[in-house]
């Protein structure tokens, strides 16, 4: 995909969940209400009529307070969360960097992991056996690959699913907070790892709370204060404002 061409456009997505406004002291009092019809619930708008545009190769930074709705508009990107209204048009394949390992199974060993969370990221059996010595090489697993996920630590774990989730040049990368997978040496791996994607052309949208780490990687930011879009543009204009409001 060539630059100036819109990658990603979103047009009014808002997202609503409904919060339970009673409160119960069993299961059998809240059950009691759901047969009774007494259920009442609370609107929470997480977003609020967001309309973007992106082009390709854009890195664009998303910042705001805890609950501005960051997180949620990174899922709604990725098609994790459907919008309760507006629409999403994405003309790329997306590699989303915020729950890794979310579809591994325990029980399975390392290997067998490989193909199961490959397949959840859309992946075919046979781009993962063409690339499986590759995400073993990098995960610096060895022997262990072999081992049920039950036997590994939580850092075990987390570098086989980064290896499985960057072993393609994704046309839009979507990250939430800089990973921190592992020990140091190899949290430096990890970060150079994606920072070598950020720069082969890829669109990315990153969420974090340094500003120091948009100012460094992003050309753009967008500000979001609660669900809504407070102030999008340049990245030095964008956080010497959010700055001087957080002061």
């Amino acid at each position: 995909m060539k630059g100036n061409a819109m990658i990603i456009e979103t047009n009014g997505i808002s997202m609503m969940y409904k919060l339970n406004a009673g409160r119960f002291n069993s299961l059998k009092e809240y059950s009691l209400a759901l047969i009774q019809g007494k259920l009442h619930y609370d609107e929470f708008w997480a977003l609020r009529d967001v309309s973007l545009q992106v082009q390709c190769g854009e890195i664009v930074g998303v910042i705001g307070n805890n609950g501005a709705g960051k997180s949620t508009l990174l899922k709604v990107l990725s098609g994790i969360l459907k919008p309760t209204k507006g629409n999403v048009a994405v003309n790329g394949n997306i590699v989303p960097m915020l729950e890794l390992g979310s579809g591994f199974d325990h029980e399975l060993t390392g290997r067998e992991n490989i193909f199961l969370n490959g397949a959840i990221l859309g992946y075919s059996k046979e781009f993962l056996l063409s690339k499986y010595d590759e995400i073993v090489d990098f995960s610096e697993l060895g022997i262990f690959i072999d081992q049920p996920l039950r036997n590994y630590s939580s850092g075990m774990l987390m570098r086989l699913a980064f290896s499985v989730a960057t072993i393609v040049d994704p046309e839009i990368l979507i990250v939430d907070e800089i990973l921190a997978v592992g020990d140091d040496r190899f949290q430096r791996k990890s970060k150079n790892k994606m920072l070598s994607m950020m720069g082969g052309g890829t669109t990315v949208f990153f969420v974090s709370h340094s500003l120091d780490q948009i100012r460094e990687l992003c050309g753009r930011a967008i500000w979001l204060e609660k669900g809504e879009i407070k102030m999008d543009g340049d990245m030095l204009e964008v956080c010497d404002a959010y700055a001087c409001a957080s002061s």
